[in-house]
């Protein structure tokens, strides 16, 4: 039996792909608010390695980059006692529900995503059926845990709206089977944008690394970036996003790392030019990412401890999974085993 507090509280379902290392965009836009939540909701947070084979991946780099982001998360004060911390392809109910959902998504649903439109257009070469249809194994992700909320960038809320249409078509026709979630987007830190072309979210996927801080970068790399990040040329450090994206993107980093407002970054900064703001900006970050740096490199050393992180989460996140596909296979006339 699951206890009592566990089941009022409201549920939360989030996952990262674990394509690369972690940049700070996903630390300050996701993992770090996640840490805060585990008091107030069932924190379920996995590592999204199925959505990783949309995109070509050397095997061994995807093993590596998967155990180094759980150990990033505990660093970054997830703990494991009180989030389900696990791997998406460890329960195969993912897989499972994942097929029934393409039964009810529609082909014209799909191929309005701007996702799949963007993605198509970075790897035309490899333009697979996983990719299209993508949205609905993240339906099948969110829908297991009959999730109430779903933590996610502005860029991802289309994929939430799209399972939210599933889930009601779903019920639709056979009565309340899944929860509708709804998105959560946190109020501050959210977007976080490329040093080096400021009109765009900052990425793992970026062709020009240096506009990617990445979680366990090394500080001396941290402070090169920062330092050759674009700016303007009026020299003045003021929040405005439309007509100084780059130092705009600049305060929002430093604010969310050092707790400052923006007037009182403006004023610490009144008169003294980009370069001493760019040094403080890339120190703040270095210090915010020190610990769980070292953290990190801690846990990767403990394989075992790992191991036992990640059997226990896919334990409970397959029970939680397995109740929901269950009824789903019921519903939809599978005959039971």
């Amino acid at each position: 039996m699951e206890n009592m507090s566990q089941n009022e509280k409201k549920r939360i379902l989030s996952g990262i792909q674990p394509s690369g290392d972690l940049t700070l965009g996903s630390y300050l836009g996701a993992i770090r608010n996640w840490a805060a939540l585990a008091d107030e909701y069932d924190c379920y947070y996995m590592l999204a390695d199925m959505h990783t084979i949309t995109v070509r991946q050397v095997p061994a780099d995807l093993r590596r980059h998967t155990i180094t982001q759980l150990a990033t998360y505990i660093a970054s004060g997830l703990d494991p006692e009180k989030n389900v911390l696990f791997v998406q392809s460890h329960v195969p109910a993912h897989a499972q529900l994942g097929w029934v959902l393409d039964c009810y998504t529609m082909f014209g649903e799909l191929s309005r995503m701007t996702q799949f439109k963007d993605k198509s257009a970075k790897n035309a070469d490899n333009i697979n059926a996983g990719l299209f249809t993508y949205p609905a194994l993240m339906a099948a992700d969110i829908l297991l845990y009959q999730a109430d909320l779903v933590p996610v960038g502005g860029d991802q809320k289309q994929h939430v709206e799209i399972c939210r249409d599933i889930a009601n078509r779903f019920n639709g026709i056979y009565g309340e089977v899944f929860k509708i979630p709804e998105p959560y987007i946190p109020p501050v830190g959210a977007r976080i944008m490329s040093l080096t072309s400021p009109e765009n979210k900052m990425s793992k996927s970026d062709k020009d690394q240096n506009g990617c801080i990445y979680m366990l970068e090394r500080p001396e790399d941290i402070m090169r970036k920062f330092k050759k990040a674009v700016t303007d040329s009026d020299a003045c450090v003021r929040y405005d996003p439309a007509g100084k994206p780059g130092v705009s993107n600049l305060m929002q980093i430093y604010s969310v790392a050092t707790g400052r407002d923006f007037d009182a970054i403006q004023r610490e900064f009144d008169g003294q030019g980009y370069g001493a703001f760019k040094t403080a900006v890339g120190e703040a970050v270095v210090e915010l990412l020190r610990p769980i740096r070292e953290e990190t490199e801690r846990l990767l050393a403990e394989k075992a401890y790992l191991e036992s992180v990640y059997r226990a989460g896919a334990e409970k996140a397959g029970h939680v999974a397995g109740k929901t596909l269950n009824k789903v296979y019921k519903k939809i006339g599978f005959l039971a085993r």
